[in-house]
């Protein structure tokens, strides 16, 4: 059987997972009576609700028999390290491009990954059938991409086709039939080489490990490509890592390989599959699984190093406790060594206090999502705001910069500019039209001033505004820009919050809780209009006599509190406050700077 190994990767929301449902379902995957759901490669929770992908999945469609395996990658540049791995497992890529977006900056992030390793891309432009769709324009912002990001002349020879993955067809004109995805599968066949691994299938077995995940029944499992060999149930391995030490010798227990959206137990695994193996205790990603007689790692590809951090800690507020029941230092702890053993673009480590954990990681996003799913877990946290990590080279400190990619219409693109060049040290790259209406504003801005950024973006644009943002290079340090500008209401009473008392602080600013909710000293229950913290009194109920008079009865009207999500409140801390995250509730507070925390802020200033 012909074998194809090919990774799909675009931009969030281009369409990719949509596509994938398409191909399972047109290469007789499904039954035609099988109840299936939409994006069913989506099988994360967050992934559906929040309609990004964030874990790399495999699956494998037989098409004229062909066994083709499809790597579903996030379109997120913070899950980026999901993408690096991926790309080591496959031979060639199929870039989906919006045709009316075109090429956006995960596009740019994940292409370069792959134009680096050798990959020749197969660019299909979707939804060409949108009102809005220009995929002449598309085209050839794709070709430029490929020449910027230095594609070799084969690369820039790319096959392309139109196609809507919803309407479920793809063809090589846009006058095409519009029936099937047939010439897809075709062409994926025709440009996509064959394992060069299928070559190696007399040699001693050798596995680079991608990813590593647990299963309940059969314990420790690692997926990856088969380099070398084959492999047979009950086969003694050995582990390797990075540096061609050795880690473990163990008994292969399960071989499974991916048919269709599930896993099943194959007999024998050969060169140039993408398998699933059980049996080890200790191997994790990147390492070497082979044969007794292999002693040379295979080279792993290097990941990009974390650019922010964020301090994970117990939740000390006298409401703790109440919601979760994962509450301890040393659980929180296990917890995030787990997620870095099988996140490989997270880092952990421990304060000199040891009741907290510095995590690093690509951006808030991935952040957000790891607390989000810590907290359904039953965690309860104290989370600071996100910091930058800084580089020293030759006696000069860089900081990260991350290109930002905005689409706004024409009337606020002048606030839009003002806030990213001025305040926040950016630099205009390139300011185009983009649509009717439309400006596209290009910009380079110090990952330091984008934190908290995004919020006071919608409101400038009135909420019609999308930004994009990658990772772009080192620069160096660009000084001091300006945080928050307005100061917080704290409370200054433990207790029930009184409406009566809500309502006469409105005046003093807008309120991010409403009547009969718990408070506690230090709790920050709303924004001051002006620029310092002002102490307030939520519990102070109203004066009674026994006179009465007009207008001294009238009926308290609170106005609706701002609930912030936990990324918004994650971005809109400052550095003296903590988030309380909770698996029932979010809350922002006050917190004492332990002496080593001073230190490391007054260094990074």
């Amino acid at each position: 059987m012909e074998l194809r190994n090919i990774a799909i990767i675009a931009h969030v929301d281009h369409g990719k997972t949509t596509l994938v449902d398409e191909l399972l379902k047109q290469s007789g995957t499904f039954r035609e009576n099988q109840a299936t759901t939409e994006r069913a490669m989506d099988s994360n929770d967050i992934e559906r609700e929040r309609g990004i992908t964030i874990l790399a999945k495999a699956t494998s469609v037989e098409w004229n028999g062909a066994r083709i395996n499809i790597v579903d990658t996030p379109g997120h540049a913070d899950f980026g390290g999901e993408v690096e791995r991926i790309l080591n497992m496959v031979d060639g890529v199929v870039l989906l491009v919006d045709a009316a977006e075109g090429p956006m900056p995960q596009t740019k992030f994940v292409t370069s990954k792959a134009l680096a390793l050798g990959l020749r891309p197969i660019v299909v432009l979707n939804k060409v059938d949108k009102p809005d769709a220009e995929p002449d324009r598309a085209l050839n912002e794709v070709f430029d991409l490929f020449a910027n990001l230095g594609a070799s002349d084969e690369q820039l020879d790319f096959p392309h086709l139109y196609a809507s993955g919803r309407s479920g067809w793809a063809d090589e004109g846009l006058d095409g039939p519009r029936k099937d995805l047939g010439a897809l599968f075709r062409l994926v066949l025709r440009h996509v080489p064959a394992p060069k691994q299928l070559a190696r299938a007399a040699e001693p077995f050798r596995m680079l490990a991608t990813t590593l995940s647990a299963d309940p029944f059969i314990g420790r499992i690692l997926t990856g490509r088969v380099e070398a060999g084959t492999l047979k149930v009950g086969t003694s391995l050995k582990a390797l890592s990075r540096g061609g030490e050795r880690i473990e010798q163990f008994r292969v227990t399960r071989i499974l390989a991916f048919r269709g959206l599930g896993q099943q137990p194959i007999d024998e695994a050969v060169a140039g599959d993408i398998v699933t193996i059980a049996g080890m205790s200790k191997a994790t990603v990147a390492d070497t699984l082979c044969d007794l007689s292999v002693d040379t790692a295979l080279p792993a590809q290097p990941i990009d190093p974390p650019t922010i951090s964020v301090t994970f800690g117990i939740n000390d507020s006298p409401l703790a406790g109440r919601d979760g029941n994962k509450v301890q230092s040393r659980v929180i702890r296990e917890r995030l060594l787990k997620e870095a053993e099988t996140n490989v673009a997270i880092r952990v480590e421990d304060t000199p206090g040891g009741d907290a954990f510095v995590v690093s990681g690509r951006g808030e996003l991935q952040m957000g999502v790891l607390i989000e799913n810590m907290r359904r877990e039953g965690f309860e946290l104290s989370i600071s705001r996100p910091r930058v990590i800084f580089r020293d080279e030759d006696g000069q400190r860089l900081e990260p910069v991350e290109e930002v990619i905005v689409d706004v219409d024409d009337e606020y693109s002048g606030a839009v500019i003002d806030k990213l060049t001025g305040e926040r040290k950016g630099d205009l790259v390139e300011m185009k039209p983009a649509g009717v209406g439309k400006t596209r504003i290009v910009a380079h801005v110090p990952s330091r001033g984008l934190i908290g950024y995004h919020g006071q973006f919608l409101t400038d644009t009135r909420g019609t505004g999308v930004l994009n943002r990658i990772f772009h290079d080192w620069a160096p340090h660009k000084g001091q820009i300006q945080g928050r500008r307005q100061g917080v209401l704290i409370s200054m009473e433990n207790g029930i919050s009184v409406a009566y008392a809500l309502w006469n602080l409105e005046e003093r600013g807008r309120m991010f809780i409403g009547a009969q909710e718990a408070v506690y000293v230090g709790m920050i229950i709303g924004e001051h209009s002006r620029d310092n913290d002002l102490e307030v009194n939520p519990l102070k109920g109203k004066k009674l006599t026994n006179v009465r008079a007009s207008g001294t009865d009238e009926a308290v009207r609170l106005t609706p509190p701002v609930r912030m999500s936990l990324e918004e409140a994650i971005a809109y801390i400052d550095d003296d406050e903590l988030v309380e995250v909770t698996p029932k509730i979010v809350r922002l507070r006050k917190r004492e700077l332990d002496p080593h925390e001073r230190k490391r802020q007054a260094r990074a200033e």
